[in-house]
């Protein structure tokens, strides 16, 4: 049971910081961006690029791959979601066109490296044991890495002006911009720290397991139940919610067989949004 409780916070912590980011956009935008998962899988095969083609270590592979991810959301918004803005798109259309852009980044992931399963160039090493319980050194790397961000994400919203603008923004957009807020430039880096942190995630969840192009697909279920159970556009909520849809995931495994994991996910979000559709942390979005 240890074990699984290791692997659940190592998982719920990747899960949480993929989960910021999506609820973020929500928070902001309003709107459920179902193509946030596969730009995980991008930033995960742009740090493979840097780390396996281009032999850098993975460190700075980690953070290249992080820009350009996020390079790659705010280019997304000039030509696909700032154009939607003007023209004031309904949330259906919204919905439709990040599905496509869903089926784009995973088939462009599969025409330029195939479908087959990547790793990383890292060095094999023996995993830490303690209490019964093994600890990888990926998986260290892994919860420590999603810790720091999730601080630093918290010191963002908290400690800075633009944090602040983005939670104005998300609290009554048109207020915001009365009050003197540029919006568009704050929804161009809420875009960049969004698609930036998917990325981080990514990266992160292919140390821990294998890259692969639908490898931010099986992550989409996870990260809404937990954008749903701690409340949507509450960035603190998504980083609880994914710690417990982590825990819960692997702590189910002690009763039913690994491949009904995700039905855990599916479980929780349905209940929370007939029980408690606000979610556990509702208030001040972002």
């Amino acid at each position: 049971m240890l074990q699984l409780i290791v692997n659940g916070i190592v998982l719920g912590s990747i899960i949480a910081l993929a989960a910021i980011g999506l609820t973020m956009v929500y928070g902001v935008l309003n709107f459920a961006n179902f193509s946030h998962a596969d730009f995980m899988a991008f930033g995960a095969y742009i740090a493979f690029v840097l780390n396996v083609a281009l032999g850098l270590n993975i460190i700075l592979s980690f953070f290249i791959a992080i820009a350009i991810a996020g390079a790659l959301g705010v280019l997304l918004d000039f030509l696909v979601w700032k154009p939607m803005r003007r023209k004031n798109a309904d949330l259906v259309s919204l919905v439709i066109i990040s599905i496509g852009l869903s089926l784009i980044v995973r088939n462009a992931i599969i025409f330029i490296w195939g479908g087959s399963t990547q790793n990383f160039d890292l060095p094999v090493q023996k995993g830490i044991g303690m209490l019964g319980v093994t600890i990888t050194h990926n998986q260290l790397i892994g919860l420590g890495t999603a810790i720091l961000f999730m601080v630093l994400v918290h010191f963002f919203l908290k400690n800075t002006k633009l944090g602040k603008a983005m939670r104005a923004i998300s609290d009554d957009i048109n207020l915001a911009r009365m009050s003197g807020i540029d919006s568009d430039k704050v929804i161009m880096w809420m875009w960049f720290i969004g698609i930036g942190l998917a990325g981080a995630a990514g990266i992160l969840y292919g140390l821990e397991t294998t890259i692969r192009p639908n490898m931010g697909w099986f992550l989409i279920l996870p990260m809404f139940a937990a954008v749903i159970l701690g409340g949507i556009g509450n960035s603190y909520g998504a980083m609880v919610g994914g710690m417990v849809i982590g825990l819960s995931q692997e702590l189910s495994m002690l009763i039913l067989p690994p491949e009904y994991k995700m039905g855990v996910s599916l479980g929780i979000m349905i209940i929370v949004l007939l029980i408690k559709p606000e979610g556990l942390f509702k208030g001040t979005k972002a």
